[in-house]
């Protein structure tokens, strides 16, 4: 494998192509992540605080003694704005609005055209429109970042969606776990660095503003580095060695030879693997965005810590799910390549702990009460479960049609993502006391998603690749028929056994 791997290596650079797509990709969710997620620590900022005086409620955790003071300036008192929750949910899920709407249009160009510049494009949007969030802010007010926020959606909602067609057309089927898995958990170091840095700059700089201006300054840089170095195919680069296109020829001719370039939407629409990777998509969102963009909320709110130590804090639970989401990445693939288990299970199986574990971990959370430290680690337990889903349900697209992958992706990732536009909201008018009780529903009902979308997943889900994907290739289909019939034989020859076992018994 190591000796394949030397052989593919770029003249230009010291790894394979394919892996410097998997690296870029990478960094092109990071920054979509930084840029999202960012105003869920700055907001606690931006708003005019609350009353800080120290209350008895067992249900409401008490200010601690050094609240007034902090560690540290906080922002200016002149910029700050008379927002409540509500408010604040509205904000925070307008992003999702424009988000949910470009995935599919994304999709579609990223096959057609080729992933490069629908997803560079998309991110590059997503820069500018966050390097004028303090302008909006400052003379628009509430209403006009609502609107700004819905704009910054409609460029990221091409990320996935092109990412994965490329992917399709770059990593074969032995590396998927584990490159999808590199590519897919920027969402953790997005969210890491996102939360971390804006805390830190806040309480350096005093200003609430400055963490735009970096992160849409390091949006623009990507997008330079991106459209130099980075093409849609192994066949359109120019850097790429005879050998990986090659091998990536060799590695990609089945699964991605369809003659057909029509879409078969009808196939696609009414496939039940589809729409069990959906529902799993659902129920992967709901959490996820429950915890990205309110956890720093929660922090604030409910255990009052300092911008600075939200910042640190919101972000310990995502390095934990960093770690997992790559372990479990190599690990899966290394049980696949071993027959230990199938594609299929090993979807399921991954998908089924990232969706029990978190819930059950976020319930807990809440029933720590004040405890600061046992209610990080809870959550910290809670993503680092979650980072399972990627090598789970997050490629399984790629497993059913490596060929319209981006037009998957886009369906899959779009329709979650209403869970994001839902979330914020639901949080909002849910926790307007701020108590630790009205969290605990929070964390019930996101419970209850994660229970009933895995159910769905792993009575229906698939890891193998659908017909349509190869819809004019009929040997392709005379395979999978066979296929189904010698799975037929062997579960009726399975019970002529048991039944014969039985009869001897007797």
């Amino acid at each position: 494998m190591l000796t394949g791997w030397r052989k593919t290596v770029s003249k230009c650079f010291l790894i394979p192509q394919r892996y410097v797509l998997g690296i870029m990709g990478f960094l092109a969710i990071v920054n979509a992540y930084t840029m999202r997620i960012s105003l869920s620590v700055a907001i606690t900022a931006m708003v005019v605080p609350r009353n800080t005086t120290n209350v008895t409620d067992t249900d409401t955790c008490p200010y601690p003694d050094d609240h007034q003071t902090g560690d540290g300036p906080i922002t200016n008192s002149d910029n700050l704005y008379d927002w409540d929750s509500e408010t604040q949910g509205v904000i925070l899920s307008a992003f999702y609005w424009g988000y949910v709407i470009t995935h599919m249009p994304g999709g579609i160009l990223a096959e057609k055209f080729g992933g490069k510049y629908s997803l560079g494009l998309g991110i590059l949007s997503t820069a500018i429109f966050t390097l004028l969030t303090p302008i909006v802010v400052q003379h628009g007010g509430y209403q006009w970042l609502i609107a700004l926020r819905v704009l910054e959606g409609l460029g990221e909602g091409t990320t996935y969606p092109a990412l994965n067609a490329m992917l399709g057309k770059w990593v074969p089927v032995h590396e998927r776990a584990k490159i999808g898995t590199l590519v897919y958990a920027g969402g953790q170091i997005g969210t890491v660095v996102g939360n971390a840095l804006s805390g830190y700059l806040i309480e350096a700089t005093g200003d609430w503003s400055s963490v735009f201006y970096v992160f849409g300054a390091l949006g623009l840089l990507w997008f330079v580095i991106w459209t130099l170095i980075c093409y849609s195919s192994p066949d359109t680069h120019p850097f790429i060695s005879d050998e990986e296109k090659s091998y990536l020829r060799k590695e990609l001719a089945e699964s991605t030879s369809s003659k057909s370039k029509k879409i078969p939407w009808r196939a696609i629409l009414t496939s039940v693997p589809l729409w069990a990777l959906v529902a799993a998509q659902i129920g992967h969102d709901w959490g996820f965005f429950t915890m990205v963009t309110d956890l720093p909320i929660y922090m604030s709110d409910v255990l009052h810590f300092t911008v600075s130590k939200n910042g640190i804090y919101s972000s310990v639970p995502y390095i934990c799910m960093w770690i997992v989401s790559m372990g479990s990445g190599w690990l899966c693939d290394w049980l696949i390549v071993k027959n230990y288990m199938t594609v299929t299970f090993a979807r399921k199986f991954f998908t089924t702990v990232a969706s029990i574990g978190p819930g059950i971990f976020m319930v807990a959370a809440s029933y720590a009460g004040c405890d600061d430290v046992l209610v990080i680690a809870l959550f910290t337990i809670s993503m680092g479960f979650m980072g399972t889903f990627y090598c789970g349900m997050k490629v399984n697209a790629l497993d059913l049609s490596p060929n319209y992958s981006g037009t998957l992706m886009a369906i899959i990732n779009g329709l979650g993502a209403i869970t994001g536009i839902i979330t914020p909201y639901l949080v909002g008018a849910l926790t307007s006391g701020h108590t630790v009780q009205e969290w605990r529903v929070v964390f019930f009902i996101s419970l209850g998603v994660f229970i009933v979308t895995n159910i769905v997943y792993v009575l229906f889900a698939s890891g193998e690749e659908q017909w349509w994907n190869r819809p004019d290739d009929t040997n392709f289909h005379k395979s999978i028929e066979n296929g189904i019939l010698r799975e037929k034989e062997k579960k009726m020859e399975a019970k002529a056994n048991k039944k014969a076992a039985k009869a001897s018994k007797k």
